[in-house]
């Protein structure tokens, strides 16, 4: 796909209509992740699952959704990024459907399986359409912030969605997604323009790459994911199979003529930066939910919707992303940005920290307005970050290992903090104020990886 959409500063009517579609279908993947945490206890309770069962609606998303990223980024590049936009935007209808309708644990875990690997093609190549359709430049500038915004600004209002969902019926927070995904369906089908057509590559497509990485990828998300509830020894050897799985794969990589992921990519010194701190923006900020939804919930006795609407103020992200983001980014430029939302998240965790067991909602509501305004900074720039300079037939592999980067922090935070609570014994005051050091270290450890030095975060390296 080339980049029509006009070369003036400003976005044309129709490349905003592109551009709403485009932000509709990562709104709807945001929404979709965080409505479900919500909606858990109601469906225990209704299909009578164990706990083990119940955690797997949650990690066969995030198994699959991290495993496949990859592979789909690159599949965007190669077999064309409308094409698997539309194509998986119906896979995702359809198996979110098949999660409503659901009358046993194990077709709900497979359909959240199916729905996580829908995504993972859909993600990435609809960030690719954006990056690859609008100019480099300040256009392309203001869609990736619109785009991030509206992205954190779904996850943010997917709790509140959730809790009024399920308030009516659990099977509604499946329902809800497929009826917003016809409605992007036809958009799609009607705005996003068709792929130019592209030369297959002679050598065709990179299968034991592709197959050795997936593989990867899912043995690692699996050992983040799984830590907090099996044996050590278990972790070690999940863990231990996937990096001998990536050796394989660069192996493979070194030798092909037609890799799946040039390795020259990876020594990209920005997007290696802009990517670490990816994974530790999500994964400090996925932390920080955790314990303060079972602060509110399990300790203060807050329902799912009190909950929801406590942490709604975090969503001013979707409204400062796309107005406030732009001018300090053309003022200061894409580092500092991203360093000062470092700061701010840094400074909001602390603030969080001394919580008490009587706190008031005045007293938390400084570290959410903080938290949400540190979202609207490092969000949008380290998305820019991550897929300024990189050719445009490789946009597509920049978009999915942001993604990649992305759903690995969420795991890894959330592993992380589960850990510390679990090694606390109880749900006490003294067990939250441990877990929050864990969203706050990665905080810390974001401000030094933001540090500006001598190349912007943007910049090739």
């Amino acid at each position: 796909m080339s980049s029509t959409v006009t070369q003036s500063q400003r976005l044309t009517g129709r490349a905003w209509a592109v551009l709403f579609v485009l932000c509709g279908a990562i709104f709807l993947e945001g929404i979709d992740v965080s409505m479900m945490g919500v909606a858990l206890p109601s469906i225990r309770a209704d299909l009578g699952l164990s706990t083990g069962e119940l955690q797997w609606i949650v990690s066969a998303y995030a198994l699959s959704y991290g495993g496949f990223v990859l592979l789909g980024g690159r599949a965007a590049d190669l077999l064309g990024r409308r094409r698997m936009f539309v194509g998986w935007l119906v896979v995702f209808l359809l198996f979110s459907g098949l999660g409503g309708f659901a009358t046993e644990g194990w077709v709900l875990i497979l359909a959240r399986f199916v729905t996580g690997v829908a995504a993972a093609f859909l993600t990435p190549a609809g960030l690719s359409i954006i990056t690859t359709t609008y100019p480099e430049g300040p256009q392309r500038t203001k869609a990736l912030l619109v785009y991030a915004g509206t992205a954190a600004g779904g996850f943010s209002l997917g709790m509140v969605t959730g809790g009024l969902l399920t308030a009516i019926d659990w099977r509604w927070v499946f329902f809800a997604p497929v009826l917003v995904s016809a409605v992007i369906l036809a958009g799609a089908l009607a705005l996003i323009p068709r792929d130019t057509a592209a030369p297959t590559p002679r050598q065709g497509f990179d299968i034991p790459g592709a197959l050795t990485l997936t593989g990867a990828m899912l043995l690692l998300v699996a050992t983040v994911v799984r830590a907090p509830d099996v044996a050590a020894g278990q972790t070690a050897v999940t863990a231990a199979a996937g990096i001998l799985l990536l050796l394989v794969f660069w192996s493979i990589e070194r030798r092909t003529s037609a890799p799946l992921v040039r390795l020259g990519l990876l020594r990209n010194a920005a997007l290696v930066r802009a990517n670490t701190g990816a994974i530790l923006l999500v994964g400090s900020f996925v932390g920080f939910q955790f314990v303060a939804v079972l602060y509110l919930q399990e300790l203060r006795g807050w329902s799912e919707l009190e909950t929801g609407l406590a942490l709604m103020v975090i969503g001013i992200d979707a409204i400062l992303a796309p107005t406030l983001t732009p001018w300090l980014v053309n003022r200061f430029g894409n580092a500092r940005v991203v360093f000062g939302g470092f700061l701010l998240a840094a400074i909001a965790y602390a603030a969080y920290l001394p919580l008490g067991a009587d706190w008031t909602y005045l007293a938390m509501l400084p570290a959410f307005l903080l938290l949400g305004l540190a979202f609207a900074l490092t969000y949008g720039p380290l998305t820019i970050a991550a897929t300024e300079r990189v050719a445009e037939d490789e946009q597509g592999l920049a978009s999915g290992v942001l993604t990649t980067s992305f759903q690995f922090g969420s795991a890894l935070g959330l592993a992380a903090v589960a850990a510390v609570l679990s090694g606390a014994g109880e749900l006490t005051i003294d067990g939250f104020r441990t877990g929050l050091v864990v969203p706050l270290a990665a905080a810390v450890l974001g401000v030094l990886v933001a540090f500006p030095v001598r190349e912007r975060l943007g910049a090739k390296g």
